[in-house]
């Protein structure tokens, strides 16, 4: 009887154990399973990003735009006033290395003193060849005279004397007519060349008077009021002391209207087809978390672009700041909230719920004891929920996971007419 005892109690305590460990077992692994169900609300899609404010419309502060004439494709700053500086119509704003114009200049001067040179060399020898061409005129007309003469003496000598006296009278007064002629022709001749000088040396004054002009501009000055913003480089650098200024874009910086304010923002290469012109957008400011402002998308562009320290693609996007407001500056960091879609009463539930299945969507519901799974078709998808159109109601009982086994469970199809209706027409036009 002692023997009994003494075995009965540890194998009762054994089969205690096993039967409370199925029990705590079965419930601890069903506890495991973490269930959500649907949720009938406001579902809201939004895209959210950060900005920088910039006014819509501002007056630049530029370089010369003509230094190109002169072969100058960039000047380096000497001096720059601080950004956010506030200046008046006609205040100092820059300062442009004048050394390559410089030297332009001295070039142009040189070849102006050239012509100078030459302009009055044309005029001494216009001078000359003319008198010597007047001078030949005034022989000429003695000769002729003296050949006059001659006639007039020969009426008493033979016929041929007389003739002989005629024939050189007439040549020579042939030869005073054609000096009259060419010097004509000299004197028209010798104009041109001065007139020809005189224009090259015009052309020259012009140059240097517009180097001269341009050199002036390389001091800058403000051409309205305003506050200077500096202008900023392709590869998202700001201007400053050092920087060159090229002949194709010659903008330094700009005097901001703050009247109109925009937010400009980079969208990624994934959510930019989901964001249009015109929708609302909510914006804060980095600064000042206490204000909030409202605005609109203006503009999207069509061609991404690749910003430096990133590897996707983003597209520019440009919001519209509804509110005009005094302590917007331009440069400030802004978050934005573009929202895309809304429905007022969706039924939705967590992405967590969504699995992929013979490329259908399908989820997987509990019902009593058992697990189905049911195809679905979704709607509208934000960060962490989706909206369901069809294949779940409000009292399902959703797993958050993927069920451990789903072999041998139900599966629950929804009928083609069902699908039919939320086909979209890219879709159809693949299936034919």
């Amino acid at each position: 009887m002692e023997f009994k005892k003494k075995y009965l109690y540890p194998i009762g305590l054994l089969l205690a154990m096993f039967i409370i460990w199925l029990t705590i077992g079965s419930e601890s692994s069903d506890e495991n399973v973490i269930y959500t169900e649907p949720i009938v609300g406001y579902f809201e899609v939004t895209i959210t990003s950060s900005g920088e404010l910039q006014a819509q419309n501002s007056t630049s502060i530029s370089a010369p735009e003509n230094m190109r004439q002169f072969r100058i494709n960039n000047v380096p700053i000497l001096n720059l006033v601080p950004e956010g500086t506030v200046v008046e119509k006609g205040e100092f704003v820059a300062e442009l290395d004048r050394s390559s114009l410089s030297n332009t200049l001295q070039d142009a001067q040189l070849s102006l003193e050239e012509e100078e040179t030459q302009l009055e060399q044309a005029k001494l020898d216009s001078t000359l060849t003319l008198s010597a061409a007047r001078n030949n005129i005034v022989d000429l007309e003695y000769s002729a005279e003296q050949a006059k003469l001659v006639v007039e003496q020969s009426q008493y000598e033979s016929p041929a004397v007389q003739r002989q006296a005629q024939i050189e009278y007439e040549q020579s007064e042939r030869r005073l007519q054609q000096a009259r002629e060419n010097y004509q022709t000299q004197v028209k001749q010798a104009e041109a060349n001065v007139r020809g000088r005189e224009t090259e040396v015009q052309e020259e004054r012009n140059d240097v008077q517009r180097i001269q002009e341009i050199m002036n501009q390389f001091t800058i000055y403000a051409p309205e009021n305003g506050m200077v913003i500096y202008k900023r480089n392709r590869d998202g650098s700001k201007v400053k002391v050092g920087s060159s200024i090229s002949a194709w874009d010659p903008t330094v910086a700009e005097l901001p209207d703050f009247s109109i304010m925009e937010s400009l923002t980079y969208i990624n290469e994934v959510d930019i087809q989901k964001v249009r012109t015109g929708q609302r957008v909510d914006l804060g400011l980095d600064a000042m978390p206490e204000k909030q402002l409202t605005g609109q998308v203006t503009s999207v562009a069509n061609i991404g672009e690749q910003r430096p320290n990133s590897n996707s693609k983003v597209f520019q996007v440009t919001i519209r700041v509804n509110e005009a407001d005094s302590t917007l500056r331009p440069s400030m960091t802004t978050s934005n909230t573009i929202h895309i879609s809304s429905v007022d009463s969706a039924l939705y539930v967590p992405l967590e719920t969504i699995h992929a299945y013979n490329d259908m969507d399908v989820v997987f519901k509990r019902e009593g004891q058992s697990t189905v799974m049911q195809q679905i078709v979704m709607g509208i998808m934000n960060e962490n929920d989706v909206v369901i159109h069809e294949g779940v109601d409000l009292s399902d009982q959703l797993y958050l996971s993927l069920p451990v086994d789903t072999t041998g469970i139900e599966r629950r199809y929804l009928p083609s007419e069902i699908l039919l209706e939320y086909e979209t027409p890219e879709e159809i036009a693949q299936q034919e």
